[in-house]
């Protein structure tokens, strides 16, 4: 089931004016977004969305710009409204469902963690066998 999870911050909570958009610098409460193409549950209250740091101590090489930490955000959702299509289409659409986490920001002081070893999988190519398949090949 594909999902398009976003994380936007509720009324009246800090930073409203350094959020923007990097490609029109236009101001967006949206905090973080996700694509989930799994079949695992959506955040429910009480979630926070992780951030993800890199360590220059800890850089792999091999990829040199990934991130190398990660820890719980300061923002915690504190509502989830789910949309789904009113109507299927044949070809299917992009998202079978849409969720929007409304979040509020409470910074905690959480502990930074070394980010699990990559591990590529037909999910990584949203199930797509044969991309992952190519991938594999080359």
């Amino acid at each position: 089931m594909s999902k398009w999870i976003i994380f936007r911050a509720d009324k009246g909570q800090p930073g409203s004016l350094e959020r923007s958009f990097s490609h029109t610098g236009s101001l967006t409460k949206i905090l973080a977004e996700h694509f989930n193409y799994s079949d695992r549950g959506i955040p429910e209250v009480g979630y926070r969305p992780p951030v993800f740091i890199q360590v220059e101590e800890a850089i792999d090489p091999q990829f040199p710009k990934g991130k190398t930490h990660w820890k719980k955000g300061d923002w915690e959702v504190v509502r989830v409204d789910v949309y789904t299509p009113e109507i299927p289409t044949p070809q299917g659409g992009d998202y079978d469902e849409i969720v929007i986490c409304t979040c509020r920001y409470n910074p905690i002081d959480a502990p930074l963690k070394p980010m699990p070893e990559r591990q590529v999988s037909v999910d990584s190519f949203g199930g797509d066998h044969s991309a992952f398949d190519l991938w594999r090949e080359s």
